[in-house]
C-alpha cells in the first residue's frame, strides 16, 4: 500500500513486483493475490487494461488509517478512556493541531 500512496498513480502488479523485487526475492502470483484480495476487501479499486488490471488506493493513506482507528475504537469498552490514552501519547504539536480540529468541528 506504501508505493500505491507513493507512486499516486494506477500501476499493473508487474510494477509493484518489479518494484518489490530491489528489496527482496517475490513471486509475480504472490502479489497479485494479495492486489486482488485488497481489491475484494475494498481497499484498492481497479480497471481494466487489456488483459491486465490497474490498481489504486480506494481511499487515502489518511482515511484509511481513520478507519483502522475506527476499527480500534471498536473493541474498546470505554470509547473516550482509549482516545484519552491515545491523545497522551501525541507530542505538544500534534495535540495542538488537534484541538484546532476540534474548534472546527464544533
Amino acid at each position: 500500500m506504501d508505493r500505491l500512496w507513493r507512486w499516486n498513480r494506477p500501476v499493473v502488479v508487474r510494477e509493484v513486483v518489479e518494484d518489490l523485487r530491489r528489496e527482496r526475492k517475490i513471486a509475480y502470483t504472490t502479489v497479485m493475490t494479495v492486489m486482488d484480495n485488497l481489491h475484494n476487501k475494498g481497499v484498492l479499486a481497479r480497471e481494466r487494461d487489456g488483459r491486465a488490471y490497474r490498481y489504486r488506493p480506494a481511499r487515502s493513506r489518511e482515511e484509511f488509517a481513520a478507519d483502522l482507528l475506527e476499527e480500534v475504537l471498536q473493541i474498546s469498552e470505554d470509547r473516550t478512556a482509549a482516545l484519552l490514552r491515545f491523545v497522551e501519547r501525541l507530542s505538544s504539536e500534534e495535540i495542538g493541531r488537534l484541538r484546532r480540529a476540534l474548534a472546527r468541528a464544533d
